[in-house]
């Protein structure tokens, strides 16, 4: 499974502009949902974890439309995660 990954705000000034992520077929611990894919992410470095802590009031978006951390993961996708935005 093949998924891109994108940051934003605060989160990118710590982990980039993103990343691409790719499972190999049939691999255990393939993410299923965008919550286990931020989990997922929260364990790969020290930096990472700081950025996507679970703590953090973070929102994401799956192929450009908003989402909650039960939405599906698809193969393809692209995940977005943010801070909240306000507008004046």
């Amino acid at each position: 499974m093949k998924i891109n990954v994108r940051y934003f705000a605060q989160v990118r000034e710590k982990l980039g502009p993103g990343e691409a992520l790719d499972w190999p077929e049939g691999a255990a611990e393939v993410p299923a949902t965008v919550g286990e894919l931020r989990q997922w992410l929260i364990g790969r470095s020290p930096a990472h974890a700081q950025a996507l802590d679970a703590a953090l009031p973070l929102r994401a978006a799956c192929n450009q439309l908003m989402c909650s951390a039960q939405e599906p993961l698809p193969d393809g996708a692209e995940i977005a995660f943010f801070p909240p935005v306000t507008g004046g």
